[in-house]
Formats: structure tokens, C-alpha cells, sequence
């Protein structure tokens, strides 16, 4: 399996990544190599175009030369990130990107925001299985700081998540939304 087949794997509705398979091997195989790009990135002091160059690599795509970074920044497979134009992540995020991460233009990611993407089996017996969903930003949305997005969410154009928020489910254009889960507060 490669990652062309990976991808085609999880875009299914329903996936079931089983523990010790092919794609398991194949999961962990990717994690390495997104790691060793991860170090380069965190490590020692780059300009925004190196940044560019760096991240391109880490999610095999060219980033616009508009892509801003702030790191460190983390993640667990690198080759399921998306990002548009003028996209700007602050330091210390973690995507966790097996099930796909997508980002609209514009978009401004705060300190340390969490982007998850994979749910484990509810069964003690099948734990190291997981269900990849992907998580799809819109343009122009603003996450603030210590956020994190849930497998499977969509967040709407134009829409604020604010700092601390945990998004469990879709977040409506040009809304606000915050708190635990996160809710609506306003419509914009």
C-alpha cells in the first residue's frame, strides 16, 4: 500500500484502520518520515520561504509562497494536509492528519490549536483500531489559541472558534462559537 491507495482508503465513509495491518505499518512508516521533517522545521531558526519549502515537503504539495508559520508545529502523518492562500498557523500546533486536514485562504490558526482526525474503537478488544474523518476549514476562519477540532467537523467560512473551544460538530458560517462542547454564542 502507498500513500495514493492510503488516501483513497480513508476517504470512505465508515473507514476502519485495523491495528497490525498493512495500513497500520503504513501509518507508522509516514509518522517517521513526518517526524523527521518536523525536526527540521523546529529546529533552529528558518526564513517564511524555507518554512515553505519545508512544509511543502512535509505534506508533499506546494504551499503558496503566502503560507506563514510560526513554529514548532507537529504532526503524525503530514501527507493529508491541505492548506490554501495567505493560511497562518502560530506555534505549537499538533495536526493529527491520517483522516484529512483542510484549510481555506485566509485562514489564522492560534497557538497551540489541536486538530484531530482519527476516533479509536469504543471496544477494549479492538482499541488500537481507528476510524479516520476528515476535518475541513473554511475560508477566512479564525481559530483562537488552545482549540481543538474533533474528527469529522466542518467550520464554516468566515466562522470564529474561540480560544478553548472543543468543536464536536459543525461550526455554521460567520458564527461564533464557543466553550465545552463548543456551541453557537453569535451569528455575524
Amino acid at each position: 500500500m502507498d500513500i495514493t491507495e492510503y488516501k483513497a482508503l480513508v476517504a470512505e465513509e465508515g473507514c476502519r484502520l485495523e491495528a497490525g495491518s498493512e495500513v497500520g505499518r503504513l501509518m507508522d512508516e509516514a509518522a517517521y518520515a513526518a517526524q523527521r521533517v518536523t525536526a527540521r522545521i523546529n529546529n533552529g531558526s528558518h526564513t517564511q520561504e524555507e518554512l515553505c519549502e519545508l512544509f511543502s515537503e512535509l505534506t508533499g504539495r506546494a504551499v503558496d509562497k503566502s503560507f506563514k508559520l510560526f513554529p514548532p508545529f507537529y504532526t503524525d502523518f503530514g501527507k493529508n494536509i491541505k492548506v490554501g492562500r495567505n493560511v497562518f498557523i502560530n506555534s505549537g500546533c499538533c495536526f493529527q492528519d491520517q483522516g484529512g486536514i483542510e484549510i481555506g485562504d485566509g485562514t489564522l490558526i492560534g497557538h497551540q490549536v489541536v486538530i484531530a482526525t482519527l476516533n479509536h474503537a469504543p471496544d477494549p478488544e479492538k482499541r488500537g483500531d481507528m476510524f479516520p474523518r476528515p476535518v475541513k476549514i473554511g475560508a477566512k476562519v479564525w481559530i483562537g489559541s488552545h482549540a481543538t477540532l474533533l474528527p469529522g467537523v466542518t467550520v464554516g467560512e468566515g466562522a470564529i472558534v474561540a480560544a478553548g473551544a472543543v468543536v464536536t460538530r459543525d461550526v455554521p458560517p460567520r458564527s461564533v462559537v464557543a466553550g465545552v462542547p463548543a456551541r453557537v454564542i453569535k451569528s455575524m
